[in-house]
């Protein structure tokens, strides 16, 4: 059996880094997911969805290095599921995708004078190619 999921989208927020204490680098960012269809009456609607990315150690480090908030990328990687009891003991689940490999498709456009946001094109620079997670055995 297998848990992969292959995800494109945009960041949402930069890139968050923060060690642990023996050491392993862990790296966060929001994602989202943008679906089209057409509701019952034939109108075009749109989706969102939001996804919690966590990278570790060397696909992290690469990530948080050249992405930013508007960044077009695609992330592989699994599915992971974290239970717990909250300070009321209700039972609770949290859903997060666990990167295995990150490929930067186009970086975020800058912000122009006077801050208003403009929309995503590809830059003359080529971004980096991918980042992918060796498992050692």
């Amino acid at each position: 059996m297998k848990n992969t999921v292959i995800l494109a989208g945009f960041v949402g927020s930069n890139p968050e880094v923060r060690t642990t204490q023996n050491g392993a680098s862990i790296t966060s960012l929001s994602f989202a997911t943008t679906r089209s269809f057409k509701d019952v009456e034939g109108h075009r609607q749109t989706e969102t969805e939001w996804h919690r990315i966590t990278c570790f150690n060397g696909v992290g480090k690469s990530v948080a290095e050249h992405v930013t908030k508007g960044a077009l990328v695609m992330v592989t990687g699994r599915i992971h599921y974290t239970p717990w009891t909250d300070k009321n003991g209700q039972f609770r689940y949290g859903c997060e995708i666990i990167a295995e490999q990150v490929d930067f498709l186009a970086k975020a456009k800058e912000k122009a004078a006077g801050d208003a946001e403009l929309p995503l094109e590809e830059t003359s620079e080529p971004a980096p190619a991918r980042t992918t997670r060796r498992r050692s055995k």
